[in-house]
């Protein structure tokens, strides 16, 4: 679950990592109540979407930049007027964009120098990582692609927690002066903490700042959360924007199903994250394209079924569906009941083409042969895929 740069600031506020006094808005009214809460001189605007290059991004009015410098609190509102309700394009957005619900102001802040710093899972070594830079700033992709060399990491014991001799190295390493180097150091020890006490999958800042006095602030802040821990955090599952976030994928979650939207036009059902992904390969290997990631998990339901080809549907693009099973704690059959049920409610009329491998798999294929419905059978996986692709066409 991703949040806003709004909410993660008040995250990390609690939590003793710096960041710009602002306030947020969602409306004209809020607005003047927001700055009014700021003091007088140069302020930043930004705009609130779940992508990142909001800066480089242009709105779908030509109106350029969803972050922007102002001398005055007086351009800052007229700013945020024509970032609200407006549309923003950036890199991460795709051509259709994201809707600007909500404006962020800041004190636009003296910086003296710009760094990288994110926390997250090092999935080689199953242990958070710190990942550092001196260049930090908007090309942070570009440092990471040109000169990787101008990163580093620290991976840290969850069992020991991040030791002192650790920070020290990243403090050291960023080239801090002494006095920036206390002020780093405390941020990292309370990034780190906030990480660790919510939950995150990722935590980055960027930029990192220093300014001429030595103080050490979190100009950006992006924060994911762990979607398998979200019931341990109440707080934080109330700061998710459904606005944000595509509806299929939403009505999904309703059901306990782990669906995510693509640009394909042949539709996944599957059980298990790993299976999904082998599956989508093989679609693109057979000259196909997934138009989505669709796990039941390991004991999906009947209804479940129904649900996920209600969702599937809900995809004008999708031309195609592939149903690939692997019965182990899953029972073919009523998976195959589930099937039958969900064709015949949604009255079905793309290619559907299943593949049951597994437990009970004998019933399930019989089920899916007497239900009288033009549901196509593959042999194997491989089988399965080039008859869906071939349909699809």
């Amino acid at each position: 679950m991703n949040i806003h740069e709004y909410q993660a600031k008040a995250l990390f506020e609690k939590f003793g990592v710096p960041v710009p006094k602002g306030a947020s808005a969602t409306n004209a009214a809020e607005c003047i109540t927001a700055l009014a809460g700021l003091p007088e001189g140069p302020t930043m605007v930004k705009s609130q979407i779940h992508a990142g290059g909001r800066g480089k991004g242009t709105f779908t009015d030509g109106f350029k930049g969803g972050v922007k410098f102002c001398k005055t609190k007086a351009e800052a509102k007229d700013l945020a007027a024509k970032m609200l309700g407006n549309t923003l394009v950036t890199a991460q957005t795709g051509p259709a964009g994201r809707k600007v619900g909500t404006v962020y102001f800041t004190v636009a802040s003296d910086i003296k120098k710009e760094y990288y710093l994110a926390i997250l899972l090092d999935r080689v070594t199953s242990r958070p990582v710190i990942v550092a830079s001196t260049e930090g700033g908007v090309e942070i992709e570009k440092v990471a692609h040109e000169t990787p060399e101008k990163l580093f990491k620290v991976v840290v014991d969850p069992a020991y927690g991040l030791a002192d001799f650790q920070v020290r190295d990243l403090v050291t390493r960023l080239g801090f002066t002494p006095a920036e180097g206390k002020n780093a150091a405390r941020m990292i020890r309370s990034l780190y903490a906030f990480y660790w006490a919510t939950d995150a999958a990722m935590v980055e800042i960027n930029p990192l700042i220093t300014t001429p006095t030595g103080d050490v602030l979190a100009l950006d802040a992006k924060v994911s959360f762990d979607d398998n821990a979200l019931f341990r955090h109440p707080e934080i599952v109330a700061l998710r924007d459904l606005n944000e976030e595509d509806p299929k994928e939403i009505e999904a979650s309703k059901h306990a199903l782990s669906y995510i939207a693509l640009d394909g036009t042949i539709a996944c059902l599957v059980n298990g994250a790993g299976l999904a992904m082998s599956t989508m390969d093989i679609i693109k290997h057979f000259g196909g394209s997934p138009a989505n990631f669709l796990d039941v998990g390991g004991g999906a339901s009947k209804d479940q079924v129904v649900a996920a080809f209600k969702i599937i549907l809900g995809d004008a693009n999708v031309r195609g569906i592939f149903v690939n099973i692997f019965g182990g704690i899953m029972d073919c059959y009523v998976i195959a009941s589930g099937i039958v049920e969900a064709v015949k409610a949604v009255g079905l009329k793309l290619p559907l083409v299943v593949r049951l491998e597994g437990n009970n798999v004998a019933a399930g294929k019989q089920t899916l042969a007497d239900s009288g419905l033009p549901i196509v059978s593959g042999d194997s996986m491989a089988d399965a895929a080039q008859k869906i692709v071939k349909l699809a066409a």
